[in-house]
């Protein structure tokens, strides 16, 4: 049976982190375009552009190229890594028992479920900003989170519910969401989008000067960090069910062109409002300051493409997440293992909107902090994916001493070594923050490297070296 007939056979997934057999792998790479379009059309990517202006003072030109390089050239990354999907039919983390170890493997997973968790969080927060404002326009409420308690709650729960109802379901039903509802939101951007261009002040657009070269290399790593990098220990929870005839160029050219025409727009977007008005930037609430941007009769269409981009984004993310959480080692259902998530998401995005004094500082600090475990994560994966060609499905669910990934107690000591090394090293380069919410500054941050913001460059450079060097690639075993 192929997905296909599999998808149209029922709606909801049972399956959970088992390897999917071959004969049941159908999928195509058109359908990862759309997964990865639709979860990318969300209006984060319009801060992230507009920091690359304020905090990097890119000229517009500048900025586009970096969201050119550092959205698609990352989520390329992203296709690279999707291809062990392909091969193991098993979700990334699951995959990552053969390199790491079944035991050795949860520090890596749990980090991956902390990332997940830390957007869906991020995706929750921004939604709920823009469904007070929406109730604000249609009701006359306040928008203010703190001023509306009641109102933020019932919001943070919309969203919520709005998500796990599809990212509960599975997988056919997250792909087939993913590709129609990204016709609907991805034309309201389009429309708002435009107008916002129309307000623009272009002779301040053109008047700003090019930043040097090295400002341009921290933009790609803040543009890399915030896009791709987030992605690439969940991409084979999607590939897991393509078709093993499918090319692995094909599984890159989806994820980097799926993820990288949206991306490319809205960070050019963002940055283009913000060579014309630096406050996006520092907003405390950005769906409102974009919101201020526009003319009354836009609000409505902007709002509602915010609330939908953000939903779209927030199914992936809940559904890795859920499949993250199992391959830890608890022992639910998948279903259940997204409700898990979505707690904790719930509560997390109420501490940020009723007590935090702040959402985009700690936005940016934490995309700069998890950036540099995954992307070791990524090196040590990828050098080891090189050589190996398929992965023992019976080994990677068996969490005994009797697993053909047991090792050394559990563990991969070199996989392990190399990417605990590279870690530390991708620290010591490292600023978590800007301006005056740096939570975390390595003592050579203000290097060059570090102050170029390639502190992840380094990370996958000794994560990949080291484990090389230590002879971990061998071949499929």
């Amino acid at each position: 049976m192929t997905m296909d007939t599999a998808e149209r056979a029922g709606a909801l997934e049972t399956r959970g982190i088992e390897p999917v057999p071959a004969a049941e792998r159908g999928g195509h790479p058109m359908q990862l375009f759309w997964v990865w379009f639709a979860a990318n059309i969300s209006i984060l990517g319009l801060p992230l552009g507009a920091t690359l202006v304020a905090v990097q003072h890119l000229a517009f030109w500048q900025a586009v190229l970096v969201a050119i390089i550092g959205a698609a050239g990352s989520f390329a990354i992203v296709g690279v890594v999707s291809i062990a999907g392909r091969r193991g039919g098993a979700p990334g983390l699951t995959l990552s028992r053969a390199v790491f170890g079944v035991r050795g493997n949860f520090g890596p997973t749990l980090v991956s479920l902390v990332s997940r968790l830390g957007w869906e969080t991020v995706n929750t927060t921004t939604a709920a900003f823009a469904f007070l404002s929406l109730c604000a326009i249609l009701f006359g409420t306040d928008a203010g989170a703190k001023a509306s308690p009641v109102l933020t709650i019932v919001g943070v729960a919309l969203f919520v519910l709005l998500t796990v109802t599809v990212s509960g379901l599975g997988h056919a039903v997250l792909v087939a969401v993913q590709r129609w509802s990204t016709w609907i939101f991805g034309a309201l951007n389009v429309v708002v989008g435009v107008s916002l261009v129309t307000r623009i002040h272009w002779d301040k657009v053109f008047a700003a000067s090019p930043a040097p070269v090295g400002a341009m290399i921290a933009g790609i790593g803040t543009i890399a960090a915030g896009t791709g990098i987030g992605w690439a220990n969940a991409s084979a929870d999607m590939s897991r069910y393509q078709s093993p005839a499918v090319r692995a160029g094909s599984l890159i050219a989806s994820a980097a062109a799926g993820a990288g025409i949206p991306l490319v727009l809205l960070i050019s977007l963002g940055s283009l409002i913000s060579a014309d008005d630096p406050s996006l930037a520092s907003a405390g609430d950005p769906v409102a300051a974009i919101r201020e941007l526009l003319p009354s009769w836009m609000a409505v269409p902007y709002l509602i493409a915010a609330f939908g981009g953000l939903l779209l984004s927030n199914h992936l993310s809940v559904y890795s997440a859920g499949l993250t959480t199992l391959t830890l080692g608890i022992r639910i259902k998948r279903v259940y293992a997204v409700v898990v998530d979505i707690v904790v998401t719930f509560l997390g995005s109420l501490y940020f909107m009723l007590v935090a004094d702040g959402f985009y500082g700690p936005f940016i600090a934490f995309i700069s902090l998890l950036a540099v475990p995954i992307t070791a994560w990524v090196g040590v994966f990828l050098v080891d994916m090189i050589k190996r060609r398929t992965y023992d499905p019976a080994a990677l669910m068996d969490l005994r001493h009797t697993s053909g990934y047991w090792y050394r107690a559990g563990c991969e000591p070199r996989a392990l070594v190399a990417w605990a090394v590279a870690i530390v090293a991708g620290y010591l380069f490292t600023t978590a923050g800007t301006g005056k919410d740096v939570w975390f500054s390595g003592p050579f941050a203000q290097t060059w490297l570090g102050t170029n913001g390639v502190g992840w460059v380094v990370t996958f450079v000794v994560g990949a070296g080291l484990y090389a060097a230590l002879g971990g690639a061998r071949g499929t075993r």
